[in-house]
């Protein structure tokens, strides 16, 4: 059976043995020279406006804010000079215009409203803004389009902390307001534990529903800018699930033609948990139609592609919970259309998809730190700090473990030294490092 599967999957190009890790590592950095350039990339490589140059006080309150999904968050953030930090003041509330359509001004002040009774604790907010953006010089957000079904319209193309402080001002609270992005703050969450620890760089990576990459460059390779300081050095968001030059096979194209915006975050498609279930998904109709499940298991995997004549793929989580033997008796692979058979093959078909995974994941990592140019001291690693429940939740196989395997091999074959790290709340923490800096 496993060779059966094997011949098949390779057929259509899904082969993580046959996957050029330096190949893939010299085309990210590649593309990432590219974006730094201005040229044509399937990179962004934007520029933060952060450095890592700057000290972070301590013992000093920051207000935290925290937008990046259906939730707003707020807290009270201090950092003391043993990398320890207090969170207090915490309060959650629906993201503004997350349940029905708002107006500029209602929308502002509504965050004015929830973040006014933290202010009286620090003259600073640090604002982990997880939307599309452009981020200015002043650390300011231009909102380029909103995601996730939040609806005010009338901010899009405007600035988002101006906004803030209009509002916030009008009610005699003038602060200063630093903006970021979430795989930023996960970096300066990792720069949280540079206070006691000597780190030669920082990198944020994050794996969950979607995936993204940010690390520290110098400002003089960052020469699609005239205006930045050669001395100095700035974190980048490098957009890394837009990558594009790698070999997609058969599922990766099909799954790009069923997605609301093909040919865009071909990398993302590939590796993160919004897609993996429904590349899972994929391949198991392929299979049933080369005549490999029972016909009751292929009837029932068919009508993932039918019900009410769109698709309907599996999650995530369903095929995770299932391969990784955590499925509840409710799910699709222990009805009774099933063979013990079926399940096996289910498992043989897609546990390669979460592996791919892995692998890629790995080599993203080990670009970002190549790209760093340093870890090349042992006694000064480079700080990675992870985020997202893909990588630290995924069953199916020891995700985490796979990707510290692959990440070695690569990184030790360079004499490169790196030091991975979990940072829990990294988006309020790493927004709180932001407000700190000076």
């Amino acid at each position: 059976m496993i060779d059966k599967v094997d011949q098949f999957l390779k057929s259509r190009g899904l082969d993580v043995n046959a996957i050029d890790r330096e190949r893939l590592l010299d085309a990210f950095a590649s593309e990432m020279e590219s974006g730094l350039k201005g040229a044509p990339s399937s990179l962004a490589m934007i520029p933060s406006f952060i450095s890592l140059d700057r000290s972070v006080r301590t013992d000093v309150p920051v207000v935290v804010l925290d937008a990046g999904g259906t939730n707003l968050r707020t807290a009270v953030v201090t950092a003391n000079a043993q990398g320890e930090i207090a969170i207090g003041e915490f309060s959650k509330r629906s993201m503004p215009g997350s349940d029905q359509e708002m107006s500029r001004d209602e929308f502002f002040e509504a965050f004015a409203d929830f973040v006014a009774p933290n202010l009286v604790h620090s003259d600073t907010i640090g604002f982990c803004f997880s939307y599309a953006a452009e981020i200015t010089p002043e650390c300011d957000a231009r909102l380029l389009y909103w995601s996730k079904q939040i609806a005010v319209p009338s901010v899009v193309n405007t600035m988002i902390g101006a906004g803030l402080h209009e509002h916030l001002a009008q009610r005699g609270l003038d602060r200063r307001i630093v903006i970021l992005n979430d795989t930023v703050a996960a970096l300066l969450a990792g720069r949280s534990r540079g206070l006691t620890r000597d780190y030669s760089a920082y990198i944020g990576f994050i794996l969950g529903t979607g995936t993204n990459t940010a690390y520290v460059e110098s400002n003089r390779n960052i020469t699609k800018r005239s205006d930045l300081d050669p001395n100095g050095r700035m974190a980048i968001n490098v957009e890394s699930g837009g990558f594009k030059n790698i070999e997609q096979c058969d599922f990766d194209r099909e799954l790009d033609k069923r997605t609301n915006d093909p040919g865009a975050y071909t990398f993302e498609k590939m590796i993160s948990g919004r897609y993996l279930g429904s590349l899972g998904t994929l391949v198991l109709l392929a299979a049933a139609e080369e005549g490999f499940f029972s016909d009751a298991g292929a009837q029932r995997l068919r009508e993932l592609d039918c019900a009410n004549s769109e698709w309907n793929p599996l999650s995530n989580k369903e095929l995770d919970d299932f391969c990784g033997g955590a499925s509840s008796s409710d799910n699709i692979f222990m009805e009774s259309a099933f063979t013990s058979q079926d399940r096996a093959l289910v498992k043989a078909l897609c546990t390669p998809v979460y592996e791919r995974a892995s692998v890629l994941a790995a080599v993203n990592i080990a670009a970002a730190i190549i790209k760093s140019g340093c870890g090349n001291d042992p006694s000064r690693p480079v700080c990675v700090n992870v985020d997202g429940s893909t990588y630290y939740r995924t069953l199916t196989i020891d995700f985490e473990e796979r990707v510290k395997s692959e990440l070695r091999e690569l990184m030790d074959a360079r004499g490169l030294h790196y030091e991975l790290v979990k940072v829990d709340d990294s988006p309020v923490i790493g927004a709180a490092i932001a407000g700190l800096m000076q």
